[in-house]
């Protein structure tokens, strides 16, 4: 029931969304084009940049269950499937967790906390320094945000500079956090499912943190080859930096699966509009990786949970 429900949502959000419609003629032409390696490429990278999500959910889980590199591979593309339907994909740490035995899947949704304020960490550095180069390199007279004065945008740079500096502190001390919710009456009777929390050392938090590193790394890759591949003739440190800023907006903002592709079409026109002309090219772009990176690991991600028992009690 579970499948059929996933499978079906899927469907209908894709189905519903306009830009995926007018840039899929685009999207199968990049098969038989002069650019068919770099589309193989992004398609490619697609893998690793999952892979090196399972990984990270491997190593976060590992406290209460070990798990193989290849159940933590379903795992994550399952999360996909069950998050695709939930605010910013928060549902994505419960689709995970059903692949833990029964006993452990609340404290793997907790223990997935870590890897999601891992990969927050590396998009807000990433965005603050890519709000400072577009600040610095791109913005002038003649390029503009529209409805974002550069007072406003300096004042962002400074919230945005606190923000994450306070965030990384949280990150390396998480026994704080885990004393402060003890601090809650409810959470205090229940204190079994975050006490693994203050068991992270530093070092494996800094290995979880390079792991998202490396991750974004990908994302960006990806969607600079892809915009290469739709004519998006923009140099790369520019273009990297405009994806930066692109993930940094969607991390703040918050959206669901069904809205996300027509807000990445806003934010990627706004963006990548004060460098080029080719809006079709740019629409494309994110449609092209809003199904590459969402939509293939969600559809396989829902497949991957016909596998599942979902209850073992005899």
């Amino acid at each position: 029931m579970l499948f059929v429900w996933l499978s079906y949502s899927i469907y209908r959000q894709v189905r519903e969304q306009g830009d995926v419609q007018q840039s899929w003629q685009l999207i199968l032409a990049a098969f038989s084009g002069p650019q068919l390696e770099k589309f193989v490429a992004v398609m490619l990278l697609m893998f690793l940049n999952w892979g090196l999500e399972a990984r990270k959910w491997q190593l976060a889980v590992k406290g209460v269950q070990r798990v193989s590199f290849g159940r933590a591979f379903r795992a994550v593309f399952s999360g996909q499937a069950l998050g695709f339907n939930t605010l910013n994909r928060v549902g994505e740490s419960a689709g995970r967790a059903l692949f833990l035995e029964e006993g452990n899947r609340l404290r793997g949704i907790l223990l997935s906390v870590v890897g999601s304020m891992s990969q927050i960490i590396v998009t807000f550095v990433a965005g603050l320094f890519s709000l400072l180069y577009l600040r610095i390199y791109i913005l002038d007279n003649s390029h503009h945000l529209e409805g974002l004065s550069v007072f406003w945008l300096d004042g962002l740079l400074y919230i945005i500079t606190i923000g994450v500096l306070l965030f990384i502190l949280l990150y390396f001390r998480l026994s704080w956090c885990v004393q402060l919710l003890e601090k809650i009456p409810w959470i205090a009777k229940h204190k079994f499912f975050v006490q693994k929390l203050e068991d992270f050392h530093w070092k494996e938090l800094t290995i979880i943190l390079l792991l998202s590193m490396f991750r974004y790394v990908v994302f960006v890759v990806q969607y600079v080859l892809l915009l290469q591949v739709f004519e998006v003739n923009i140099a790369w440190q520019d273009a990297a930096s405009l994806v930066s800023v692109m993930f940094l907006v969607l991390a703040i903002v918050p959206t669901i699966a069904l809205a996300e592709l027509g807000f990445r079409g806003k934010v990627s026109l706004q963006l990548f509009g004060l460098l080029s002309t080719n809006t079709v090219g740019i629409i494309a772009t994110a449609a092209g990786i809003w199904i590459i990176n969402l939509i293939i690991p969600a559809i396989g991600g829902s497949l991957f949970l016909l596998g599942i028992r979902l209850f073992r009690n005899k």
